[in-house]
């Protein structure tokens, strides 16, 4: 087994980082193949593979969300949109669980003895979400600028939120990578948090496991 050290997961998040940028623009041509069962080992190459799988969901989202926002379909065509964007949003969630998890086995064995027990209000996996997400802003207010017939007003303004959100991204992308040297420096813990959601699981959501009873209360 190759040992792995903190540098080569440090380097790993900045590949991602890249990974995530190029997806967009090369998912916009082509869908991706991955694999299939998503890999269950921690390693770094399996951690790539679950960053771009959740960088798919957030992308397929993306798309299935501006077709939602619709005024031209039917409401069967919303509610198809509605059960695909609960059914990405749970896989989404699922990932960024599967993400943190893969991040945490890898820096276990690297956290020095008498860590300190502090823990950060972000994980790295949402963290990397929230990349996912920059990176497709970016990707279409850039799109924007290039639309026909739209004047010199509409692509000024894009192109200053598209420096914002570049700013941003650029911020989130150091944050990530200070956050896994206070690791290193046994400032703070790692760990894995659960979303539990419920909206999607028959046996908690009072709208799924039986007639008449929504009446019970919601599921977040």
């Amino acid at each position: 087994m190759i040992d792995i050290g903190f540098k080569d997961i440090e380097t790993a998040l900045a590949d991602c980082f890249g990974l995530q940028e190029r997806a967009v623009a090369e998912w916009h041509d082509k869908e991706p193949g991955f694999r299939d069962p998503e890999p269950a080992a921690a390693g770094l190459d399996q951690l790539k593979e679950l960053v771009l799988r959740q960088h798919w969901t957030n992308f397929s989202l993306w798309h299935v969300e501006d077709r939602a926002r619709r005024r031209d379909v039917g409401p069967e065509v919303i509610a198809e949109c509605k059960y695909a964007i609960d059914g990405l949003n749970q896989r989404r969630n699922d990932l960024i669980e599967k993400v943190d998890a893969c991040l945490v086995a890898l820096m276990a064995p690297l956290i020095p003895q008498g860590a300190g027990p502090g823990f950060n209000t972000e994980t790295l996996g949402q963290a990397l979400d929230r990349l996912s997400i920059l990176q497709l802003k970016l990707f279409h207010m850039l799109e924007q600028t290039r639309r026909k017939g739209v004047g010199r007003e509409h692509v000024a303004a894009c192109l200053r939120k598209h420096a914002i959100l570049d700013e941003q991204r650029r911020d989130l992308s150091q944050g990530v990578l200070d956050l896994v040297s206070e690791y290193r420096q046994g400032l703070k813990r790692p760990k894995v948090y659960y979303q539990f959601k419920m909206y999607n699981d028959p046996a908690l959501n009072p709208e799924l496991y039986g007639p008449g009873a929504g009446d019970r209360g919601g599921a977040g």
